[in-house]
């Protein structure tokens, strides 16, 4: 993968602050042509550098949500385990967010989830059914503090 030259940091700088900034605006704060911009842009998420774009909630609906924190132990860390791991991490959109670990798990995974009935059904529906797992360890978060 290339790396990322000072427009393409510019750029996601920008839309981390702004998802919903129009290209025109996006193009006049990295200071590139609009079509430029488009074409950096459509680049970034060809690549996945850029994965996809979403609303931050608070108030009523935000309270809905739970966050869990899962970190996961798989039988072995061979690229067939990992790849097959990820790939089907990818088809839930209640995981929110899945990294790659140094350290005791393997695996660091944010869920949301309608509350402890529906983090049950994720547990046994998803989590315990991902290939590879050995171990799963959960914890709900209280608030967010940022």
């Amino acid at each position: 993968m290339a790396q990322l030259d000072r427009i393409d940091r510019a750029i996601i700088r920008a839309l981390r602050q702004d998802g919903r900034m129009t290209n025109a605006a996006l193009a006049q704060t990295v200071g590139l042509s609009a079509s430029a911009c488009l074409r950096r842009v459509q680049l970034l998420e060809e690549r996945r550098i850029i994965r996809g774009y979403t609303a931050l909630v608070s108030g009523p609906a935000a309270a809905d949500t739970h966050v869990v924190i899962v970190r996961i132990s798989l039988e072995r860390q061979t690229e067939d385990v990992l790849n097959r791991f990820e790939a089907e991490v990818l088809k839930h959109p209640e995981i929110r967010e899945c990294y790659l670990m140094t350290g005791e798990e393997d695996y660091l995974i944010r869920l949301e989830v309608g509350g402890a009935g529906d983090y049950e059904r994720v547990h046994k529906e998803i989590l315990s059914r991902l290939p590879g797992v050995t171990r799963i360890n959960s914890a709900f978060a209280i608030r967010s503090v940022l």
